[in-house]
């Protein structure tokens, strides 16, 4: 590349904001001697630089082989310069024409701050909000865009002169780290009972350490919200915050101090490690080790939730208290939103929390923490949310604005912008008033960032959910075309987007989605093309006794399979099993209700099934929270690690005979085969029986590409097998990397699925 102008103009867009490009590039142009400047924009970063055309060359290699870490340059533009160059290279003020800037997520404490908050000597020792521009909040504390200080709420928190001196300094760390602070002019920390009363007298940190030692409950205010914090290896302490959160079984995530720790508690692979490490510092689920833990942390599960503390306050706790593990589960009352306000905080959570920990560190938008599980060699996104939010994936069609309003369960959101969709922040179950609150204050703060109005709009076929209401009021409002999308199709569209795949077959395994027969469906074989599908294959359709009631009630699902495989002798087969919970006088009526096709809706969902397995194997008659049964059949199953049998699954006729192996499964039974045996040859029976029907199917369609999607692959022992099996076999298999395996990656295909209907109208 050769330069014969005096100067270049260099647009740079991608995550370049809030990351220490800026001082990235001065430092830079220093370097190769250049004149010039640099200033953020509302696109991104643009740079004048003038010098020798060999400087020149090399300024621009370096400005990609070496931009900061936590940069993404997605697009760089290059144009010529005809004017006198100036003196020296400046930074400039910033500019915000407009917003097509990418916002990174917030980020972990980095180690040069951590080696400072630890110093005796550093100015900004022991103090709870030290960053730079390498580590920090960034979303939960923006306003409005361009990324800059008074766009923050960082705004009410004048600079000190030592920390303006900073922030003004292009060759420093915090040259405009936008939440820079210290003792003397930024944020603090306070204690208070659940009246609000704030407890004075000795350090408010120490003061909340002395409680946790004595077993009480904390509701921490942190980065993105609220913690409720206990010591994980006291079990009075753990069990009382599962009565008075009401979370009697539901797994509960740790934190500990560091890696050692961790390796102490669980087993890390190579790549769970770099997981926990990363500036996205997410809950990484990983097999236990035998410990000192509460037992009542994760009961039945043969994994744990953990973290490593991403926040100044985090590491104090720890180096304070000595704990070897806290518990941080997310601060809400069960089924609600994440508080993230003090007031909101001290409102919902008096009951459960005997102290808060506080701070004016305003939070804009609550985030809660991501979550992740090693799956088939890769990090597999459980929970989006923290340190993921709001990065942009690439979206691999034009169209029109396009707001797709994913599922109701573990709902999140996604907004377009040209080739860029947005996939918000964990929402929850989208079933009750304050959910679908936080829901619109979120799509506020993001169509506000981004400056969208949405043009089209996206939904679930389903007429019920919350989210299709919401849709078809704002369908009303924008005037736009509402595009409905089936369920399981909108998950084989979203990893279609995430891989540009063109045709391909999908497996998609759930727990409810309505299907366009009317049907519940949750275990399908697609053949998927932009914007269309046909339905090749499915589970055997088996009735739902009590519609919704059944994936709350695992036993339900049991009796729906006992009636199919025993017909009316399956009331003595019932009394066995379940009798000694559910009452004779019950099992009647739901069989009769069964026989008769009352409040029985048909389904096909492979979570399902697993819930009736569960059931006949005495794991889960009820489950405390969704997929309870599931996740503790899988857990048994991968205790049989040297079993290779399988469950019969026969596939004819377009339909895979479950009634087959549930048959199959309850004469091992009888013979008392061990149940952890049972558990395995259900999954492998599984596993063999989609590869058949994939094989058959590959082999007419002339397709090899398989997509897997939905809630029943975060189950690693079923997702392994099946790669393993198709990988065999010659299929090419691609799950989400990007997104969510479960309904938190919904929105993102229901945005493509709208677009390529919308390009066929």
């Amino acid at each position: 590349m050769a330069f014969f102008s005096p100067g270049l103009g260099i647009y740079i867009k991608g995550v370049v904001q809030g990351v220490g490009f800026r001082p990235f590039v001065y430092r830079l142009a220093l370097r190769y001697k250049l004149t010039g400047s640099v200033r953020n924009t509302g696109e991104g970063v643009y740079v004048t630089a003038y010098g020798k055309p060999e400087t020149l060359e090399g300024f621009l290699k370096a400005l990609k082989d070496e931009a900061p870490p936590l940069a993404r340059l997605d697009q760089i533009q290059i144009q010529p310069l005809y004017d006198a160059a100036p003196q020296i290279f400046t930074v400039l003020e910033s500019r915000s024409d407009n917003k097509k800037t990418k916002l990174p997520p917030d980020i972990a404490t980095c180690q040069a701050c951590l080696h400072e908050l630890f110093d005796p000597q550093d100015r900004r020792y022991r103090y709870p909000f030290i960053n730079c521009t390498d580590c920090g909040p960034r979303y939960s504390v923006v306003e409005d865009l361009p990324y800059d200080r008074q766009n923050t709420t960082l705004k009410r928190f004048p600079l000190c002169p030592a920390c303006l001196q900073e922030y003004s300094d292009p060759g420093n760390r915090r040259f405009h780290a936008e939440p820079i602070a210290c003792p003397q002019c930024g944020p603090k920390i306070w204690l208070v009972d659940p009246s609000g009363k704030e407890i004075t007298g000795e350090d408010p940190l120490l003061q909340a350490v002395k409680a946790l030692k004595e077993g009480k409950i904390l509701a921490l205010r942190g980065l993105g919200g609220f913690h409720l914090v206990v010591e994980a290896t006291n079990e009075q302490g753990v069990q009382r915050l599962r009565q008075r959160k009401q979370r009697p079984r539901k797994p509960l995530a740790i934190m500990v101090p560091d890696l050692k720790t961790a390796e102490e508690l669980v087993h890390l692979s190579s790549t769970e490690k770099d997981a926990l490490l990363s500036f996205r510092s997410p809950i990484v689920l990983a097999e236990k080790r035998p410990s000192s833990l509460a037992p009542s942390l994760a009961p039945g599960l043969s994994y744990l939730g953990l973290m490593l503390p991403y926040t100044p306050l985090h590491h104090l706790l720890f180096r304070e208290g000595g704990f070897r593990a806290l518990v941080m589960t997310s601060g809400n009352l069960s089924g609600t939103p994440l508080c993230f306000r003090n007031e909101e905080a001290l409102k919902r959570l008096r009951k459960l929390a005997d102290l808060f920990l506080l701070h004016d560190r305003e939070i804009v938008i609550g985030i809660d923490d991501s979550v992740v599980r090693e799956i088939g060699g890769k990090i597999r996104l459980i929970r989006r949310a923290r340190g993921y939010v709001p990065e942009a994936l690439p979206f691999p069609t034009e169209s029109p604005p396009i707001l797709a309003v994913g599922p109701l369960l573990k709902n999140t959101f996604c907004l377009t912008r040209e080739k860029e969709a947005f996939v918000s922040q964990h929402i929850g179950d989208l079933d009750n008033l304050e959910t679908e609150n936080f829901f619109r204050q979120v799509l506020r703060h993001l169509q506000r960032l981004l400056e969208v109005s949405p043009r089209i709009v996206a939904c679930d076929l389903h007429p019920g959910y919350l989210s299709t209401i919401l849709a078809e009021e704002w369908a009303r409002k924008f005037k736009c075309p509402l595009i409905k999308v089936p369920h399981h199709v909108a998950h084989a569209a979203a990893v279609m987007g995430e891989f540009g795949l063109e045709r391909t077959l999908a497996l998609i395994l759930d727990g409810l989605g309505l299907g366009t027969d009317g049907t519940l469906w949750g275990g399908e074989i697609l053949l998927v093309e932009h914007g269309h599908f046909e339905r090749l294959a499915h589970l055997e359709a088996v009735p739902q006794p009590g519609g919704d009631a059944a994936a709350r009630e695992p036993w339900r699902m049991a009796l729906a399979y006992l009636y199919r495989v025993f017909g009316d002798q399956a009331l003595p087969w019932a009394q066995r099993l379940l009798g000694a919970s559910i009452p004779q006088k019950t099992l009647e009526s739901i069989l009769t209700a069964i026989k008769k096709g009352l409040h029985s809706p048909l389904t096909s969902a492979c979570g399902r099934l697993f819930d009736a397995c569960a059931a006949l194997l005495g794991l889960c008659l009820r489950n405390s929270f969704e997929a309870e049964a599931p996740m503790l059949l899988e857990c048994l199953a991968a205790r049989a690690s040297n079993e290779r049998q399988a469950y019969p699954l026969p596939f004819s006729n377009r339909i895979l005979k479950t009634t087959a192996l549930v048959k199959a499964l309850l004469e091992d039974y009888q013979r008392e085969i061990p149940p952890e045996t049972i558990a395995f040859k259900i999954h492998q029976g599984l596993a063999l029986g989609f590869t058949q029907a994939l094989l058959t199917l590959s082999q007419e369609t002339g397709v090899r590409n398989v997509v897997f999607s939905g809630g029943c692959f975060q189950n690693a022992l079923l997702s392994q097998l099946l790669d393993e099996h198709l990988r065999e076999r010659g299929l090419r298999v691609f799950w989400p990397e990007r997104l969510p395996l479960n309904d938190g990656g919904l929105a993102y295909g229901q945005a493509l699925w709208a677009a390529w209907i919308y390009k066929r109208q």
